[in-house]
């Protein structure tokens, strides 16, 4: 049985993964990647709920440009589920840019945004874990950045009682199969059998 309700509204936000080439002037693009997946295998399999789903992600977006635009793409939206996808980037910065935000300052910044979404919605939360693949090479020093951030979003999933899902063991499982590659090429962005996984996970931690 699923959490979702009928005629629900359900909004997918975060960075570039959720963002995913979303048409910008269209309100109800959903972009080519996970969010379209969720919204094609939910509708597929409960057409008689008639719910809707809007994706607002901003490629390049951290926590702190969530928390921005969080009236206009979020509040003002009037969610009945806000699923939240966040937190490559404050790693990423890091490295690209020597622009770093600690665990600490993620955490705290993350920790906001949700207290102001049971403020200000009555929507319900679902929280993404990000996740990181070893390619290339590099990547695999991120993980010292990385890692704490991710315990973060468990530690506030735990605490906000949300919804969760774990991304980071299950995309490291399906990279014993196969070459890490083939579900992320440059170890971030997910190809479309990458999305899949994510939309998978989203699915099973929504029991839909």
């Amino acid at each position: 049985m699923t959490r979702i309700k009928d005629n629900a509204l359900v909004l997918f936000q975060g960075d570039s993964i959720t963002d995913c080439g979303r048409n910008y002037q269209d309100p109800n693009s959903l972009g080519y990647g996970y969010a379209l997946l969720i919204a094609a295998a939910f509708g597929r399999k409960y057409p008689e709920k008639n719910v809707r789903f809007l994706n607002r992600g901003v490629n390049g977006n951290r926590v702190t440009d969530l928390y921005e635009r969080w009236e206009r793409d979020c509040t003002l939206l009037k969610p009945d589920w806000v699923s939240i996808y966040i937190g490559i980037n404050d790693t990423w910065r890091r490295f690209d840019n020597n622009d770093p935000t600690t665990a600490d300052e993620y955490y705290e910044g993350y920790r906001r945004l949700l207290l102001r979404t049971q403020e200000n919605t009555e929507a319900g939360i679902i929280l993404v874990e990000p996740f990181v693949l070893p390619v290339p090479e590099d990547r695999k020093t991120w993980r010292e950045d990385l890692d704490p951030k991710i315990q973060a979003v468990r530690e506030l999933a735990r605490e906000f009682h949300t919804p969760y899902v774990a991304l980071d063991g299950r995309f490291a499982a399906v990279s014993t199969e196969t070459d890490p590659a083939f579900w992320a090429g440059d170890g971030v962005h997910p190809s479309p059998a990458g999305h899949a996984i994510i939309a998978e996970a989203w699915l099973e931690a929504m029991k839909a």
